[in-house]
């Protein structure tokens, strides 16, 4: 259990943010496969933890009712083998950050309206641990310049089926660039347009625009295995 000594100016609380962020983004990315394993689905119900030392632990959740401080996603693990691993770190991701949002607004509670704005505002310069561990860009980052610019797409730029061919092992390689696909999200249930704007043949990666914007890689070996994605 971690010292009941609380963070309580807006920079106190923003510096715990950060430290745990650093330590969920290191299980979610480098630590990945370590925490992979953690989870085992045979165990009891599992919570991914964040520290204010910047590292990350695996364990049931705090026995105390109520519990000290807000509590993360119960039973990760159970989740881990019915998905694609990909996936599964991409769901840890979205319940991890709002994770991060409640303990930090729980310690935040006391703030005035400009103190909690501030807070806010400091949280959201930082991508969240989702668009980082799915490599989604955020369309307005803080003195990244303009905004991207958009796509023009001649058909609805989302929709709950595809329309287009489930893309196929043979389609992989360098006459992809400047197709559009569709990406399917497990998270919404949700096909997306894309554009593929640029293919790497021999490492099987590839950069796909959204019609916001927003750009992601992938990897195209994952697309044809778990059939995200479809061509137009």
């Amino acid at each position: 259990m971690e010292a009941q000594t609380f963070p309580r100016t807006c920079d106190e609380i923003y510096d715990d943010y950060q430290k745990r962020r650093a330590g969920l983004l290191k299980a979610l990315t480098d630590d990945a496969e370590d925490f992979f394993n953690a989870c085992d689905p045979d165990k009891e119900n599992l919570c991914l933890y964040g520290t204010r030392e910047g590292t990350w632990h695996v364990s049931p959740p705090a026995e105390e009712v109520p519990p000290l401080l807000p509590e993360p996603c119960l039973g990760i693990n159970f989740a881990r083998d019915g998905m694609p691993r990909r996936d599964w770190l991409a769901l840890v991701a979205v319940h991890s950050d709002t994770w991060l949002m409640s303990v930090a607004f729980y310690y935040g509670v006391k703030l005035d309206i400009n103190g909690r704005a501030k807070l806010f505002k400091l949280i959201n310069q930082q991508p969240t641990l989702f668009e980082v561990v799915t490599n989604r860009k955020a369309a307005n980052k803080p003195g990244a310049g303009p905004p991207p610019k958009k796509q023009k797409f001649d058909r609805p730029t989302e929709s709950a089926f595809p329309s287009g061919k489930l893309i196929k092992e043979a389609d992989v390689g360098p006459q992809l660039r400047g197709r559009q696909a569709e990406m399917f999200w497990p998270d919404d249930q949700k096909w997306y347009l894309v554009e593929i704007t640029h293919v790497n043949p021999k490492t099987k990666q590839a950069k796909i625009t959204y019609a916001t914007g927003e750009f992601e890689e992938v990897d195209l070996d994952e697309m044809v295995r778990d059939g995200h994605m479809t061509l137009l």
